[in-house]
């Protein structure tokens, strides 16, 4: 079932299109996350279905209640509009407990006291906050003041959480901590949210769907398999993951593969939509698809070791072709188990792994 349906929505900053004909659907107990680079229009989006922005022309609806339709001049104002929403700053009233934090919107539709507070303790005991009722705001880590921001908006049961970056504000370790919090309280409750996020490793881990916005449009959308595994525009292949990057001509192209040639290496990959022989083009890999090998083969190329990174769990090593400008030269980027001692060696970047799009 269709939780959420935005049909072809646009909205204007002033005389700035920031919303440029965007449609998309939430379905009931799904998690679809906005990503995109700033400006891309993704909180716009967000705000928009929030009620808190205003669009210029589109459709939005949920459970097939229209909130708002251009064509028929129809508004519902963003407190009637019982979508759940959790702000980046969690927006917590600080002379508040935890207790009145997540009451509020209780206390806002005259829910019974007796049922009001039974209400609120389930919502906390499901939070791990059950024994925090009664402090406040700056007695709790990051952590907590995000639970309580979730706590409040999902007390009376929306149909929709809106979550607008909410992890933003924690430090590295604790934000992976609470994104598998998140979304095994998502995946537990059965809610569907939407999320926007800048942060690729949290919209994949967390949702079922992504939707990669750029210019303030859909730039293509799946599940994060298919994102990161099956791009189909240049922006696509670049934005998801961590990538080698080799520029160049396209050769030659036999029906879905294409041969790309630059300064001293030769490359096949998967065509795009697009290429034409003669045509400058980029080819895109995902650096754990680097490999290296013993001797020269199919789509190879041999390049010195410059350096290596230790990453924890791996290795980054990094190759940069000799006899060129070190700013212009040849650089590409691999991953392994070891350290290993600067020198020649043979990188074998594999057909099925490389994508060949149109410059």
């Amino acid at each position: 079932m269709i939780e959420l349906s935005v049909e072809n929505l646009h909205l204007d900053y002033g005389t700035n299109p920031v919303l440029k004909g965007v449609s998309m659907q939430l379905r009931r107990g799904e998690v679809v996350s906005l990503l995109g680079p700033s400006g891309s229009g993704k909180t716009t989006l967000l705000r928009a279905v929030a009620g808190l922005e205003l669009a210029k022309q589109g459709r939005i609806s949920i459970n097939e209640r229209i909130i708002f339709d251009s064509a028929t001049a129809t508004e519902v104002p963003a407190e009637a509009r019982d979508l759940g929403l959790v702000f980046q700053s969690y927006a917590l009233w600080p002379h508040k407990t935890v207790f009145e934090n997540v009451a509020y919107p209780l206390k806002l539709r005259r829910v019974p006291k007796a049922e009001l507070q039974k209400r609120v303790q389930d919502v906390l005991d499901q939070l791990g906050l059950g024994e925090l009722g009664q402090r406040h705001p700056d007695q709790l880590s990051g952590g907590q003041q995000q639970r309580v921001a979730i706590g409040r908006a999902l007390i009376y049961n929306p149909p929709v959480l809106l979550l607008d970056e909410p992890l933003s504000n924690l430090d590295a370790k604790l934000r992976e901590e609470a994104r598998a919090f998140l979304r095994e309280l998502i995946i537990r409750l059965g809610l569907s949210a939407l999320m926007v996020t800048h942060d690729q490793a949290e919209a994949m881990a967390i949702s079922d769907r992504i939707l990669l916005l750029n210019n303030g449009k859909i730039e293509q959308q799946g599940t994060p398999q298919e994102m990161y595994g099956a791009p189909t525009t240049l922006f696509c292949a670049e934005f998801m993951g961590s990538n080698n990057k080799l520029t160049g001509r396209v050769t030659e192209i036999r029906g879905n593969r294409a041969r790309i040639e630059g300064s001293g290496w030769v490359l096949w990959g998967k065509a795009g939509a697009g290429l034409e022989v003669g045509k400058d083009a980029t080819a895109i890999i995902r650096v754990e698809q680097v490999q290296l090998a013993e001797k020269a083969g199919d789509n190879s190329l041999d390049m010195p070791l410059l350096t290596c990174m230790y990453l924890g769990d791996r290795w980054e090593y990094l190759f940069r072709a000799k006899g060129q400008d070190p700013i212009h030269a040849l650089a590409l980027r691999a991953y392994g188990a070891t350290n290993r001692m600067p020198g020649p060696y043979h990188l074998v970047l594999p057909a099925e792994h490389v994508w060949i799009f149109p410059a």
